[in-house]
């Protein structure tokens, strides 16, 4: 009897120990093995360019070493306050904004699905035919670019996906001839800083690899005068030999890399970055005056030799986020100088008496407004001002709105309103109800009053008087052609290529105002784009935005995921999430924490 009960006490230790094992061994291994199925690691899409003797940027002796930085601030001042109080919303209210949420985050996820199964690790998916381009130094920008929304949308599998893939990613070297500095630091370094600040350090890899970046590009400012060459020859850098910055840089280029480099500082207490940005803006702070429109930049600068003497002056492309950047500047400085609002200030008034004006519509109690593209002659004249309103312009009514709470410029807030309602005119305005890339508009005489005037608006289509019946005929003729809507007499590029401006500018004014109109042109420009641009493996950017059936350019650049989707995401989202007044967005909308 003892016998037989000690061999069933055996048999049952044996049963119990193997089911421990089962259950602490096979059963997480099969959780594993789902988790994987569901979750598959993307496989990088291989370059297939092969080079000869690929250089590599190391460790490089600077020839124009600083001997003393410029020190960060570190006693943060207050700012005003910049969000609205927003009041509780019904349930029925919140029902229909994460409705529309959801339908956003859809189709982020079409977008970046396509990318990750096609283009990983490459800059940027083709989004109609499934191939690749590398625009970027081939890095994997849309991976980096796209972190922070990856984090603000709750994505966590795919955040750890990416994450796991950055160990990947060499910065000392590249296939491309040049880096353009402007685009590496606003898509690369944003994207690394903004996911550190909004992970709470969660995750070293991300402030490891925006340092790895920032110490490789840091070899772009060494230059005679430290004004990087920002269509950088870095190979040139690798192999010892000088470089210069060039005799023609673009304004934005030049002046827009104080956010994330000011960041980088303020993350790893080294100096050197708001070194290289604070010696740009004080040339630029010294050449504000000297231009031909004192108090604006022109669009292109002497960078080699310190010249402002260019003519042409625009906030639009080359130019935009210089201006931009100066309130945004001042926030992540914690308002502890006064440099950058005095430099906005200077800056806003020659805008609205220089270029502002407002655009002759059918809806006349809207004020709508532009800036307009101008010549400057030598002794601040005016020459060969075109009304013209680029897509890209459309960040202006969220800066100035922004710009108007922090330096408690209240005047300043219509005009806010008027340039934002102008983008959303013009998305309304078109067929698709998109906004081109480029527009011309008949413009009012005065700013305060504009009665609609069709007799103008066919004098502005033709260009000159109308003074017979044949004149009238051929400008009836020219907009029926053209498919011009009423107030607008060009459309020099019809395209749309997934622009985020004008959702920017409505994300901020929504934030400062709490106007639900704002959130309903949001939504409108949402389902007009999300229509017409979708394709099989992300959307495209599109040849005509007057035709419903549009030619697709099988082109989808980082922004679309990186800004224009998170901005219309953030527009229906709790007001909590990513707040003004805790964070600065870059304008790669990349958010910052203001330090506190």
């Amino acid at each position: 009897m003892i016998a037989n009960r000690k061999g069933r006490s055996l048999t049952t230790t044996i049963v119990l120990l193997l089911g421990a094992y089962l259950f602490l061994v096979w059963l997480p291994l099969s959780r594993l093995h789902a988790w994987q199925h569901k979750h598959p690691r993307p496989t990088p899409i291989q370059n297939t360019l092969i080079l000869q003797d690929t250089i590599h940027l190391h460790t490089a002796t600077e020839r124009y070493p600083i001997t003393s930085y410029i020190r960060l601030p570190t006693s943060p001042s207050s700012i005003p306050k910049i969000q609205h109080d927003f009041p509780r919303e019904s349930r029925p209210e919140r029902k229909a904004r994460v409705k529309k949420q959801k339908a956003i985050k859809e189709a982020f996820m079409h977008s970046w699905n396509g990318y990750k199964d096609h283009a990983w690790m490459r800059d940027e998916v083709s989004p109609q035919t499934g191939g690749y381009q590398d625009s970027f130094s081939g890095w994997g920008a849309t991976l980096v670019d796209s972190l922070d929304a990856l984090i603000i949308m709750g994505l966590d599998d795919e955040l750890d996906l990416a994450l796991e893939a950055l160990n990947e990613i060499d910065f000392t070297t590249t296939r491309s001839a040049e880096v353009n500095v402007f685009e590496i630091i606003i898509r690369y370094m944003g994207g690394f800083l903004a996911a550190h600040d909004l992970s709470n350090g969660k995750h070293p890899i991300l402030l490891k690899k925006a340092e790895e970046l920032g110490e490789m590009i840091f070899n772009a400012f060494d230059t005679h005068n430290r004004m990087p060459q920002m269509r950088w020859d870095w190979s040139k850098s690798a192999q010892g030999e000088e470089i210069e910055p060039s005799e023609r840089t673009s304004l934005a280029e030049l002046g827009s890399l104080t956010v994330e480099f000011t960041r980088l500082s303020q993350l790893t207490g080294n100096p050197k970055y708001y070194d290289a940005v604070q010696r740009i803006t004080n040339e630029l702070e010294r050449g504000q005056s000297k231009s031909r429109i004192p108090g604006l930049w022109p669009i292109y600068v002497n960078a080699k030799d310190l010249k402002f003497d260019w003519s042409q002056f625009s906030l639009g492309g080359s130019a935009d986020s210089m201006y931009e950047y100066l309130p945004k500047e001042h926030i992540l400085l914690g308002a502890q100088t006064d440099q950058y609002r005095n430099m906005y200030e200077d800056a806003i008034e020659a805008i609205k008496k220089k270029l502002l004006f407002r655009a002759m519509t059918k809806d006349e109690d809207k004020q709508i407004l532009f800036t307009s593209n101008v010549r400057g002659l030598k002794g601040g004249a005016l020459h060969g001002v075109q009304y013209v309103q680029d897509h890209l312009k459309c960040f202006l009514g969220g800066t100035v709105g922004l710009a108007s709470k922090i330096f408690n410029r209240t005047e300043d807030l219509s005009i806010a309103r008027g340039l934002t309602d102008g983008c959303i005119w013009a998305y309304d305005s078109m067929p698709t109800g998109i906004m081109p890339e480029t527009l011309e508009v008949s413009p009012c005489k005065e700013i305060e009053k504009c009665p609609w005037d069709e007799g103008k608006w066919y004098e502005d289509v033709l260009g000159q008087p109308i003074h017979s019946r044949e004149h009238l005929e051929r400008a009836q003729q020219e907009v029926e052609l053209e498919g011009f809507p009423p107030g607008i007499v060009g459309i020099p590029d019809p395209t749309y290529k997934l622009r985020p401006e004008a959702v920017e500018s409505i994300f901020i004014m929504y934030r400062i105002t709490g106007d639900k109109s704002l959130q309903d042109a949001a939504w409108r420009m949402f389902q007009s784009i999300d229509k017409v641009t979708r394709t099989k493996y992300g959307h495209s950017a599109i040849e005509d935005v007057r035709n419903p059936l549009p030619k697709m350019s099988d082109k989808m650049e980082s922004f679309w995921l990186a800004e224009t989707l998170k901005y219309l995401y953030l527009i229906f989202s709790e007001p909590s999430l990513v707040s003004l007044d805790e964070y600065v967005l870059s304008t790669e909308a990349h958010p910052f924490k203001r330090p506190s």
